[in-house]
């Protein structure tokens, strides 16, 4: 049995999270696949990377890209073979990169055997799912979708089920002790393979506690029936007790709406449940209540959000984009005069904060928002129901088409930009997604040519992190400063740093606690001791 002794390996570890459709095709169909993960081995580990996380490459119809699985055992052809990610798990092992696997258990596909079983009648499996009849003319109770719409669906039969995402991803009944056996037996499938852990989406809502109609609300009504319940926290520690305390891993959790104290029980060492949580109050900094409708984005609230985090959990998992969020340049930066600084920023302050850094495909190289010229260019299943759903409002096309192009996931899914030939070195054929036109600049090829780049800044950010006593395992402590300005210190027995973010496009005076400069984003001769200039970053060391 693991000791948390042994788990430590992810407490200094810098995680890349790869989107498989959009990291690199090996064949010339245009989308991603494992053998293109394995061509990028090697650079991956000159990045400095420990780990990689692995968005699903398990069989789908691919009706959400990968996130409604119908064969939890075996690989998705567009992506290769179980031969293939086998070679991947052994290659990334010789270099010292460990594997983990996105586990997706709110929900399977529709394509998947238990649910075709269930429609067809078999009452094994439809006790795998949620089965209801109607009430009255309409659905078994008034919850609404993730994507958008109500959360139930009518069979043909003229029953329900549920769905809190799309219509093709049913959800899992976790009360039947059936499902809680086959879900643990994957996992310790993909384990005894050699991956080293699992990224487990959406995990806290996995278990609804009822299916009573809920508090009616703009979006997500019946929430206070499945988010967090005392019964998925049950399942989390038997999870952790049963299977994965076997084996040396690292379990995170994506944890939907949750608050500092949720996330805090979620991923409490002594409670044995995750080793740590994403959250996404930061994502939603400039959003009015739901992601779509933006307000202005002010980087004093985004400052106090992380503080809070960073004093609230022990290990938090830090990151400013994925898969499902827009680039952070776009979101916390500037893509314009200050792109470069701005992008070199969000990697310092990123990898400076306590807890596990996170880096997702294309960050470290500064890739910007798709540049779709309209919806039609959309693939994302959750931005074609919202696109209905504001129909269906009467929202006019210009409003939908901003609203959309601004937000969609899609944004972060267009293809690595490895060069600025015409498939960016991505594909020889023609890409699944339209690939910016902006890779005749922002592209792998030319940064790794660029002292000065940001992919240069990125692998010296690691090193320095993973040379820092004080980054690796320091306390964390906010310091007064102007506006915009973040500063913090991580200390450990033998070092303080002090961290300077200057999240703006102007000039700030700041007081400085040390005249030491090791790091930044600026050539030292151009430092002005009380000074940091727009996005500037600096690490300054103190005496102890």
């Amino acid at each position: 049995m693991a000791t948390s002794s042994t788990k430590k390996w992810w407490k200094n570890a810098v995680i890349y999270q790869i989107y498989p459709r959009s990291f690199c095709d090996s064949n010339g169909d245009g989308i991603g696949d494992i053998g293109g993960i394995i061509s990028k081995l090697h650079y991956l580990k000159d990045l400095g990377v420990d780990a990689i996380w692995l968005s699903p490459v398990y069989s789908s119809p691919g009706y959400d890209n990968g996130y409604d699985i119908s064969d939890y055992k075996d690989i998705n052809p567009d992506f290769g073979t179980m031969e293939d990610m086998e070679r991947l798990i052994s290659r990334a092992k010789r270099l010292g990169i460990k594997i983990i696997m996105d586990l997706v258990i709110n929900h399977t596909s529709d394509h998947h055997e238990w649910f075709q079983k269930a429609l067809a009648g078999d009452p094994k499996y439809r006790d795998y799912y949620y089965f209801r009849e109607g009430k009255g003319h309409g659905a078994p109770n008034n919850w609404g979708s993730f994507f958008g719409g109500k959360a139930w669906t009518k069979t043909e039969s003229g029953d329900y089920y549920l769905h809190l995402f799309s219509k093709r991803q049913p959800d899992l009944n976790w009360h039947n002790p059936d499902v809680y056996e086959e879900i643990t037996d994957i996992m310790r499938f993909w384990l005894d393979k050699g991956v080293a852990g699992f990224r487990c989406d959406v995990i806290n809502i996995i278990y609804k506690e009822s299916l009573e109609n809920g508090i009616k609300r703009f979006s997500l009504t019946g929430r206070e029936h499945y988010l967090n319940t005392e019964g998925c926290h049950e399942l989390i520690q038997r999870f952790n007790s049963e299977v994965w305390s076997k084996y040396k891993t690292f379990i995170v959790g994506e944890t939907v709406m949750v608050t500092p104290d949720d996330a805090k029980l979620l991923s409490d060492e002594n409670r044995k449940e995750l080793d740590a949580v994403f959250f996404f109050e930061h994502m939603d900094v400039d959003s009015r209540g739901i992601k779509w409708f933006k307000k202005k984005y002010r980087p004093c609230k985004l400052i106090r959000i992380l503080d809070k985090w960073q004093e609230a959990l022990e290990v938090p998992a830090n990151y400013f984009e994925n898969h499902d969020q827009i680039r952070s340049v776009n979101h916390f930066g500037n893509t314009g005069k200050y792109w470069e600084k701005s992008a070199k920023l969000l990697c310092g302050l990123n990898l400076s904060l306590r807890g596990v850094p996170f880096i997702y495909e294309g960050e470290e190289i500064g890739m910007t928002n798709a540049d779709f010229r309209g919806l039609r260019d959309i693939k994302d299943i959750e931005s074609y129901n919202i696109n209905q759903a504001m129909k269906r409002l009467l929202f006019v096309h210009s409003v939908r088409r901003k609203l959309i192009l601004q937000t969609t996931r899609d944004n972060a899914r267009t293809p690595v930009q490895w060069d600025s030939s015409e498939g960016a070195g991505f594909t020889t054929g023609e890409p699944w997604i339209k690939i910016n036109a902006n890779k005749s600049y922002i592209n792998v090829q030319d940064e790794s040519a660029d002292e000065n780049s940001i992919l240069n800044f990125y692998k010296k950010m690691i090193e320095f992190r993973k040379n820092s006593q004080a980054l690796a395992e320091g306390n964390y402590r906010r310091v007064a400063s102007p506006n915009d300005v973040y500063i913090f210190t991580r200390e450990s027995k033998d070092e303080r740093l002090y961290i300077y973010c200057n999240l703006t496009g102007f000039t700030k005076a700041v007081e400085f606690y040390g005249d030491n400069i090791i790091f930044g984003n600026y050539p030292e001769s151009k430092w002005e001791k009380s000074y940091l200039k727009p996005y500037e970053f600096r690490i300054v060391a103190s005496n102890i």
